[in-house]
């Protein structure tokens, strides 16, 4: 049986998990909570509650050829440093190209996702989304979360650890190992420290 895969978020991560769900024979289905692909990258001139938004000028500060797809090279008459508005253009290209748009669930909004009961024996979790004021839920095999790290996360008050209003962000990652990882032109660096 095909394995059926969640995938929250039609960015940049959320479009190249699909393709990469489908190269591997699994079921995609995507939950996008705008009306279009992009994420981040989607310039929109009016400011949505928990989405962060870039401005219109924005310039991408990588080249394109450090940004594209591994599997899918930018066209090459498009700028070495592309404005957001050709970026966008660039996922457009790359969903046609691949069929990618039918995976997709526009306006719908993921509420939860949850280990079903049987989880020990099947691994499997349950989402509910809303679109248009009706909840549905579906059961899924494997869950991508591909929201990005510049959303309004929702973490349930269950597993909040504390008063954060007295901590500071050194205190509440105390004793945690921290990874960072950086891209150059020379290679990959990595950084480790224990907080």
């Amino acid at each position: 049986m095909v394995k059926r895969v969640a995938i929250i978020g039609a960015g940049v991560s959320g479009l190249t998990s699909i393709k990469s769900c489908l190269d591997e024979g699994l079921e995609p289905t995507c939950f996008e909570r705008s009306d279009d692909i992009g994420g981040l990258w989607k310039f929109k001139p009016d400011v949505e509650e928990g989405r962060a938004s870039i401005y219109q000028s924005v310039i991408m500060n990588t080249s394109k050829e450090m940004s594209c797809f591994s599997d899918f090279p930018m066209p090459e008459d498009f700028p070495n440093f592309l404005h957001n508005s050709k970026l966008l253009a660039y996922f457009k290209i790359f969903v046609k190209k691949f069929n990618l748009l039918k995976y997709i669930r526009f306006q719908t909004t993921v509420l939860s996702v949850t280990k079903r009961s049987d989880f020990s024996a099947t691994g499997q979790w349950e989402v509910v989304t809303e679109n248009n004021g009706k909840e549905a839920r579906d059961v899924f095999d494997a869950v991508l979360v591909c929201s990005g790290h510049h959303i309004e996360s929702y973490v349930p008050l269950k597993y909040f650890p504390g008063k954060l209003g007295e901590k500071t962000i050194n205190q509440l990652i105390s004793g945690i190992l921290l990874s960072v990882f950086c891209m150059q032109s020379t290679g990959m660096s990595t950084w480790e420290s224990t907080m």
